[in-house]
Parts: C-alpha cells; structure tokens; sequence
C-alpha cells in the first residue's frame, strides 16, 4: 500500500461514457483512485467495469445497497460499520461518518469491533470549530496505533475543515480531493492539483504553507511557492482568527487575501491597517504587508499621477503607504461617492464577486485591474462595458509582492 492514495469521486452530472471521460481525466491529473456512491448514481447509471481499467475502483455505499456489479469491479467496498461490513475482506474499507465533533475517546470506542485482518479504516467527523484539528489529530494517532499506518484515514468536514484535512493528510491513506469547478463530494476538500502537487514536492519537514481567502480557487500562490501551499477557501464570515491559532503548529506562514487582510491585522495586533503576510516566530504570529511592494510596481507603471481608487480593503492601505513615496495623489471612492463618469487613471480593488454600483461609468479612463486569471477577465470586461480602459496589472502586483513573501517565509521559526 503507497502512503497516499488520492481519490475523486464522480460527479451525479456525469453517466455512461461521460463519466469514463472523467476518470480519464482525473487520473492524468493525479488522482489514483475513483470513487463511485449509491447517492450519487443508479445501477445503470455507470459501468463499473469501464471505470476500472484505468485503475483501483472505489464504490460507496450510501443509504443506497451496492449493485453487485459495482462490489465485482471494484478494489475497494466502504460500508459504514454501524450498519453493516458485509462485503469482501480483502476489499473492506469500514467507514463511520459521525453527526457530531467527537473526542478522542468517543472515536475509539466506536471502532471497539473486530475488523478483518487489512481492512482499510475511515473516521470522518464534521468541524464546527477551528480548533478540534487537535483532537482529530489526535484520534488520528490512536487509530493508528490500533490498526497500522497503512490502514488508516481520519477526515475533517465542513466549511473550515480544508486545513485540517491537508495537515492529516500527512498521515492518511486516503486523501478525498476535488476536482475543481462548482461540484465537489464534501466540504472542506483540496483540490486535485494541490494535493499533487504537494505529493510531488520534496519533503522540507512538517511545516507548511498555504493562502487563506474567500473564492481562491484561481489563486496562482500554489504554484510558485514552495511546497506544501495549501488553498485554504473560507467563507467571507468565517472563523478565521481562531483557525490562524489553531494551525500555529504546522503552518510556517500564511499568505492573506480578501476578505481576511484588515481582520487578521487587528487579531495580530499590527500595527499596519491590513495585512497579507503571516510568520511564525518564536511560538506567534507575527504579521506583514508584503502588497506594498505590489502597489509601488502599480503606482509607477500609472505614471504618478493623480488616482482614484475603487475599493477601500487592504489593497487601498497598501497603495496609501506607497503613494507619497512615488509622488501619486490617491481619490479614494465610496460607492456613494460615485456619481458621475470617471476620467483620468484609476485602481479597481474590489474582488469580482464584489458588484459594482450601477452609478460606476468611465469616460475613456485607464484602470488598472489587481486581479488576475479568470477573477481579472471578468474585472476586465466589467470596465470596457462601462466605457473604461482596462490596464492588466494584477500579475506585476503579484509577482512584486510573493517576492517578498518567500523571503519573510525563509525567516520562519
């Protein structure tokens, strides 16, 4: 058995030959195994046997009974053991999906039951707060202990449950991943591509790093970091001071994006009106504004001159820190200050899902777009059907910016 098997599950969307398309797919992007759930699809939905040529099958029992045809074709059978582990011993994967957060000792009393000798284990539970990494973390280790490091998988679900999977995911078998797009199987999973690319990455020891934001899927931070960079996307109201805290043992450092940079500037108690940097040092957090350097490359390719601003996030305290130094005037505008058309070189702030007010209009302006990817083609068209001049900037900012961010991340303790 590898140490980590990577799984996706197929979409209820995809059928027939649609769904062997998928797991062609998937599994030239990384995935090692594909799941398939009886509350996700019929018997007739899929062939099982299609689906496994390209590798080990997975088939889920659900609510739903296992057509026999999927438990023949498949190398693995999950059967949650409060309701029955009839299925073959040599392809068992005993699950349990519990309703509450459990401790540590609730956990193993559940699994107090014998199991056949290779059996794979599965303990999933749902996160309501931040904090219960620790616990999960733990009953990680005692499973273990019980049935062998080959054996085992402990999962976190929910809204805030991303970091904690990719921290037990050190320890895993199992790593259930997304694909990306709108669908994914539970809450709180990685994405295929990190999860690769973290596996591919040269161990640098336990701690890792990673960017916290709301609808980050587009984040190119991943990529050019060292690994492991986990994507962590929360939601816009999400506990994400008490998530920062709890993660302090195995994370060296955190880039911060929107909606977070101003929160986590006061529960950092920095000094600076928002922040987009984190590092541990001497057991805390200490807290950066590394976009600075991103608004200065911004500021100068605008040539210096007067600049208004849409937005007033962290992004606009990073562009107010620099302006004086690059001789630049800022107009920062209030939605409600938006009155009457726009002239003259302008800063877009606002992240994409943020909507305009219907007042915005350009009169042949320069704007320059922080954004990129999708996330800046949208900002992009937005301009232009408003009479702008869209100016791409958003990879200058970026690039400016991470530069400073590995070299506060090297001086992590």
């Amino acid at each position: 058995m590898k140490p980590l098997w990577r799984v996706v599950t197929v979409p209820p969307t995809l059928q027939g030959e649609a769904a062997v398309r998928f797991a062609e797919g998937a599994r030239r992007r990384g995935a090692e195994v594909l799941e398939v759930r009886t509350d996700l699809h019929g018997p007739e939905d899929l062939d099982p046997q299609a689906l496994s040529r390209g590798g080990p099958l997975l088939v889920s029992e659900r609510g739903r009974p296992l057509p026999p045809a999927w438990v023949k074709a498949a190398r693995y059978v999950d059967r949650d053991l409060t309701v029955s582990l009839d299925a073959p011993a040599e392809k068992l994967l005993a699950s349990h999906h519990a309703e509450r957060p459990l401790s540590t000792a609730e956990a193993l009393k559940l699994w107090d039951c014998p199991l056949p000798p290779g059996a794979l284990v599965k303990h999933v539970e749902p996160m309501d707060q931040p904090g219960h990494v620790a616990v999960l973390l733990e009953t990680q280790s005692r499973l273990i202990e019980r049935f062998g490091a080959e054996r085992v998988t402990v999962l976190g679900m929910g809204a805030i449950a991303l970091a904690a999977r990719a921290v037990l995911s050190r320890r895993n078998v199992l790593e259930y991943v997304a694909m990306g797009g709108e669908w994914s199987a539970a809450p709180g999973q990685r994405l295929l591509e990190d999860a690769f690319r973290d596996f591919r990455a040269p161990r640098r020891g336990p701690a890792r790093l990673g960017i916290l934001g709301t609808s980050i899927a587009h984040s190119r931070s991943p990529r050019i970091h060292r690994q492991p960079f986990d994507r962590i996307d929360l939601p816009e109201q999400g506990p994400v001071e008490a998530l920062v805290d709890s993660l302090l043992p195995h994370y060296a450092g955190f880039a911060v994006t929107s909606p977070f940079k101003l929160r986590l500037a006061r529960h950092t108690h920095s000094s600076l009106e928002a922040i987009n940097t984190l590092v541990r040092r001497d057991g805390r957090w200490e807290s950066f504004n590394t976009d600075v350097e991103g608004a200065r490359a911004v500021l100068q390719r605008l040539g210096g001159q007067e600049t208004f601003v849409l937005g007033d996030g962290g992004s606009t305290a990073a562009l107010r820190a620099v302006s004086a130094e690059v001789g630049c005037a800022l107009r920062v505008l209030k939605r409600a200050d938006i009155t009457a058309p726009l002239s003259g070189a302008g800063i877009w702030t606002w992240p994409d899902r943020v909507t305009p007010p219907e007042s915005l209009h350009f009169d042949r302006a320069r704007v320059a777009v922080i954004a990129y990817g999708a996330p800046g083609r949208r900002i992009a068209t937005e301009i232009l059907r408003r009479g702008g001049t869209p100016l791409m900037l958003g990879a200058a900012w970026f690039v400016a910016q991470a530069r400073r961010q590995r070299e506060l991340w090297e001086t992590a303790t």
